[in-house]
């Protein structure tokens, strides 16, 4: 049984272990895909082919680059272009990358202007991450004020007044009670750090 769990239990790790690496690659996407989009939306404006646009976004800089490499090498092995997108939005794990190539994808589809398509799109995308830039500054604003509450005007006002109280009544305070104190002011300080950076 204790072998039983032991292999459970390393399998949920290497899961939890893989989906954290999942959702690091989707951000590192997310944060390109807008720009990676303008730059392919501007080479198709100004009269390439889509497949040149393509060749030269894999050329780009950024994350997003390195999943054009791979459309544009699917395409290279023979693969037709509306396949070689559709296969990109499947296994892409950025919802707003796979948004962008689904859109591609169907305009060749239907045969119509690939821009409009591209152009919406990415506007769609530039107004949900206007939405999550603001999202994220009422949570910044909410925890910045419990934390100018709990991790320094309560610990400082908090220890002015006991030190103050206990100067009066005769209380003794040694060396290791201010070590305990700061210790626990530390948990606290990264415990808001940790915060801090889960939200981000």
């Amino acid at each position: 049984p204790v072998f039983l769990i032991m292999i459970y239990f390393f399998y949920k790790f290497n899961l939890a272990k893989l989906k954290a690496r999942i959702i690091k690659r989707q951000k590192a996407i997310d944060r390109d895909v807008l720009f990676a989009g303008r730059y392919l939306l501007v080479k198709l404006n100004s009269g390439e082919p889509l497949i040149n646009a393509l060749v030269d976004a894999s050329k780009s800089y950024g994350i997003a680059s390195n999943y054009f490499k791979e459309i544009v090498r699917d395409i290279e092995l023979g693969k037709p272009i509306e396949q070689a997108l559709s296969d990109a939005a499947e296994y892409s794990p950025s919802e707003k990358f796979r948004k962008v190539l689904f859109q591609i994808s169907n305009a060749l589809k239907i045969g119509i202007d690939v821009t409009e398509f591209l152009d919406a799109t990415l506007n769609e995308i530039a107004d949900q991450q206007l939405i999550e830039i603001n999202r994220y500054g009422k949570k910044l604003n909410s925890i910045t004020l419990f934390y100018m509450l709990f991790a320094i005007v309560l610990p400082s006002l908090g220890l002015t007044i006991f030190i103050v109280v206990a100067s009066i009544s005769g209380i003794g305070v040694d060396t290791k009670f201010f070590i305990t104190l700061l210790f626990f002011i530390a948990i606290l300080q990264a415990m808001f750090l940790i915060m801090y950076k889960a939200i981000r």
